[in-house]
C-alpha cells in the first residue's frame, strides 16, 4: 500500500470519527466521548498531512518548517487550553476561528502565486487545458472572501466578548445598504476575476471582506453574541473547504462542510429559541430600533442577606436555579452543587432551567455544571421549564440578566421584545445574586429587579452561596 493510498484511508477515518466527535457532543452523556473521538480524528489527520508531505519529496527545509510550525501550534493549544478558564472559552473560541479565517486567506492567495500569477503558466496551461483554470480562480477569490470576512468578524467578537471593546451595536448610517453593497461588489469582482485574474483585483476584494467581516459583527449587539459566535463557526468551516478544494484535500472538505453546516443550523436554533430572524441578526438588527429605556423609573429594589435567603430555601417545597454568565465568572458552580445537594437532601424538589443561549456560548451552563457534579436529569431546557415557574416556591437567578428580563414579553418597545425568556417572575419569590445593579450585556435595564417578590442579594455569587451553605 503506497503512502498516499493509506493517507487517503487515514482521511476517511478521520472524517468518520469527527461525524462521531459531533453526535457524541449532541448530549451531556456522551460529549466526553465525543471529545475524544474528535483529538483522535485531529490526531489521524495531521499524521497523515505529514506523511503525505515527506511522500511528495519534501525537502530537508521544508519538512523542518513543517514539523516547526505543528510544535509551535501544539504548544500554544496546550498552553491555552490548559489556562483558560470556562469563562473565557467564548473568546477564546472566537480567537482560534479567526485563524481559520486567516490560514484561508492566505491558502488562496498562495493558489493564485502558483497558478494564475505564475510567470511559467505551466499549471494553469494545464488547467486551461481541462478548462478547469476559472474553477480554480473563483476557488481563490471565493475562499479569499470567506476567510477575510471570517479573520476580521472572528477578532471583533473577541474584542466584544472580552470587553476590550463596548458591546454595544455600531450603527453607521446606511449600514445595511454598506453590507450589501460589499456582497455585491464581490459578486462583480468574482465574476471579473474568473474572466481575468489580476492581482489588483485579489486585493481589493481582500480589503472589502476585511472591512464587511468587521462591521457586520461590530454591528451585532451584546444580546446576540452568542449567535455571532456560532455564526462565525460556521464561517471558519466553510473557509475551511474552500481551502480543500484549493489543496485538494478531500478530508478538509469534509471537515469544512461539517462545522459549516452544524454551525449554521446551530445559529438557525439559537435564533428560533430567540424569537429573531437569522438575517435580522446578522444584519444587526437587534437593539437598533429602540434605546435601552435605562431612565425609565422602576421604583426601590429590595435587599436581602445570606441567613434569610437560606431560611427561605428549608422551608421551601420547590427551587429552580437559572445561572447566568455572572455564575460562571464567580465559579460559583461548586457551591451550587453543593446547594442542591443539600436542599435535596432536606426533600426539597431542586431544577435547573438554562436559557439556550445563557452565557456567551451555546452550552456554556450545561458544561458548567456538569463539571460541578450536578446530576443531568434535574437540568432542564428553557422549553421544558417555563410552566414550572409559576408552581415554585423560590427561584434562584444565579448571574443571569438578560435571559430572565420580563420586558421581553410585556414591552413592545424594548431592544429585546420578543425574546423568549424564563419567566421566574412568576414564582412566589425570586433572589436575583448580583454584584450590582447595572444592566445586563445587552445593556437593557431590568424590571425584575424591582418587583414586589424579587430581593436582591449582592456580591459575589461564590461567596453568598457559601454564606448560604454556612447558614444551613
Amino acid at each position: 500500500m503506497t503512502i498516499e493510498t493509506a493517507s487517503q484511508a487515514a482521511y476517511l477515518v478521520a472524517a468518520l470519527l469527527f461525524i462521531l466527535a459531533l453526535a457524541g457532543l449532541s448530549r451531556h452523556e456522551s460529549a466526553k466521548l465525543g471529545n475524544t473521538f474528535g483529538i483522535a480524528g485531529m490526531a489521524l489527520a495531521l499524521i497523515a498531512t505529514v506523511a503525505l508531505a515527506i511522500d511528495d519529496d519534501l525537502s530537508g527545509t521544508g519538512l523542518a518548517l513543517l514539523l516547526v510550525a505543528t510544535g509551535i501550534g501544539a504548544t500554544i493549544g496546550l498552553y491555552r487550553a490548559g489556562k483558560v478558564e470556562m469563562t473565557g472559552m467564548p473568546e477564546l473560541i472566537a480567537l482560534l476561528h479567526s485563524f481559520v479565517g486567516l490560514a484561508a486567506v492566505l491558502v488562496g492567495w498562495n493558489g493564485y502565486l502558483h497558478v494564475e500569477a505564475d510567470s511559467d503558466g505551466a499549471e494553469a496551461a494545464a488547467l486551461a487545458g481541462q478548462d478547469l483554470l476559472g474553477i480554480h480562480s473563483a476557488e481563490v477569490f471565493i475562499g479569499v472572501f470567506i476567510g477575510a470576512v471570517t479573520f476580521t468578524g472572528s477578532i471583533v467578537a473577541f474584542l466584544k466578548l472580552s470587553a476590550r471593546i463596548n458591546s454595544r451595536p455600531l450603527t453607521l448610517p446606511g449600514k445595511n445598504l454598506l453590507n450589501l453593497g460589499a456582497l455585491a461588489a464581490f459578486v462583480l469582482l468574482t465574476v471579473w476575476f474568473v474572466i481575468d485574474p489580476q492581482l489588483w483585483l485579489l486585493i481589493l476584494v481582500t480589503a472589502v471582506a476585511l472591512a464587511l467581516g468587521w462591521h457586520l459583527v461590530a454591528s451585532i449587539g451584546g444580546g446576540d453574541m452568542p449567535v455571532v459566535v456560532s455564526m462565525l463557526n460556521s464561517y471558519s468551516g466553510w473557509a475551511a473547504a474552500a481551502s480543500g478544494f484549493l489543496l485538494s484535500n478531500d478530508l478538509l472538505i469534509v471537515t469544512g462542510a461539517l462545522v459549516g453546516s452544524s454551525g449554521a443550523y446551530l445559529s438557525y436554533i439559537m435564533c428560533k429559541a430567540m424569537n429573531r430572524s437569522f438575517i435580522s441578526v446578522i444584519a444587526g438588527g437587534f437593539g437598533i430600533e429602540a434605546g435601552p429605556s435605562d431612565d425609565t423609573d422602576y421604583g426601590e429594589h429590595r435587599e436581602i442577606q445570606a441567613d434569610a435567603v437560606a431560611k427561605l430555601l428549608t422551608s421551601a417545597q420547590s427551587v429552580i436555579i437559572t445561572p447566568g454568565y455572572g455564575m460562571a465568572v464567580a465559579q460559583a458552580q461548586y457551591g451550587v452543587a453543593e446547594l442542591t445537594r443539600k436542599l435535596r437532601e432536606k426533600g426539597v424538589d431542586v431544577k435547573f432551567g438554562i436559557h439556550p443561549v445563557a452565557g456567551r456560548l451555546p452550552g456554556h451552563m450545561n458544561v458548567l455544571l456538569a463539571e460541578a457534579k450536578v446530576p443531568y436529569d434535574v437540568v432542564l431546557e428553557m422549553d421544558e421549564i417555563n410552566d414550572d415557574f409559576a408552581r415554585t416556591s423560590v427561584v434562584l437567578v444565579i448571574g443571569a440578566n438578560d435571559t430572565v428580563n420580563p420586558s421581553a414579553t410585556e414591552d413592545p418597545s424594548s431592544p429585546i421584545a420578543g425574546m423568549p425568556v424564563l419567566k421566574v417572575w412568576e414564582a412566589a419569590e425570586v433572589i436575583i445574586f448580583k454584584r450590582s445593579m447595572a444592566s445586563g450585556y445587552a445593556g437593557v435595564q431590568n424590571p425584575l429587579f424591582f418587583r414586589e417578590n424579587s430581593a436582591m442579594l449582592f456580591g459575589d455569587a461564590k461567596e453568598r452561596v457559601n454564606d448560604i451553605l454556612r447558614s444551613f
